[in-house]
């Protein structure tokens, strides 16, 4: 699944291919956000990002659906 976290004052936002279910995500904020703690989310190829929670302007999540490849017309 890919998801994209805005930071506050920065230009870019953060996008990451992850394994983990929408609904543990959004625990896992949730929780980030009431502590003031870090949020943390592992991504697809074994890496870690840890945000500040109280630096995020948004978290949105992408489709499940796989990636297309190819200039083929269906």
């Amino acid at each position: 699944m890919e998801v994209k976290i805005g930071i506050q004052s920065a230009p870019r936002e953060l996008v990451l291919e992850t394994n983990d279910q929408a609904d543990e995500i959004e625990a896992a904020l949730r929780d980030a956000v009431e502590g003031g703690g870090i949020f943390a989310l592992n991504d697809d190829k074994g890496g870690r990002t840890l945000v500040p929670a109280d630096k995020i302007a948004y978290v949105e999540f992408g489709g499940t659906e796989p990636r297309r490849v190819g200039f083929s017309n269906l």
